[in-house]
């Protein structure tokens, strides 16, 4: 027979490790690079940027098309890998908590 009370008592547990987890997302960080390393961005587990890091060579006025399309590049890469962590971070709280569900994906759960 299905056990109602121990499933609520292990969403209360994952939601209590899911919280924990999203608060110590600030402290995970991505670096993403583009232009062979002259533009990199720092991102933190709460998609925000941190740090915005442009080679000199790139700080002219010709450049400026070019220097905007690099940090766009920089910064959109260090999301695509901060969200990789992301996941890794929350899938690894809940490991064991909430139920592997054939057909069932979660993975938004963390988005």
């Amino acid at each position: 027979m299905f056990d109602i009370m121990g499933m609520m008592g292990k969403i209360k547990e994952a939601q209590s490790k899911i919280k924990d987890a999203q608060a110590k997302l600030v402290h995970l960080t991505a670096e993403g690079e583009s232009g062979a390393g002259l533009v990199k961005v720092t991102v933190n587990g709460n998609r925000k940027v941190l740090k915005i890091d442009i080679d000199e060579s790139l700080l002219t006025p010709n450049d400026k098309e070019m220097l905007s399309d690099l940090v766009v590049a920089a910064t959109n890469i260090a999301m695509d890998a901060i969200e990789v962590k992301i996941k890794a971070a929350m899938k690894s709280a809940t490991d064991g908590v909430i139920p592997n569900i054939p057909g069932m994906d979660l993975g938004g759960m963390f988005g």
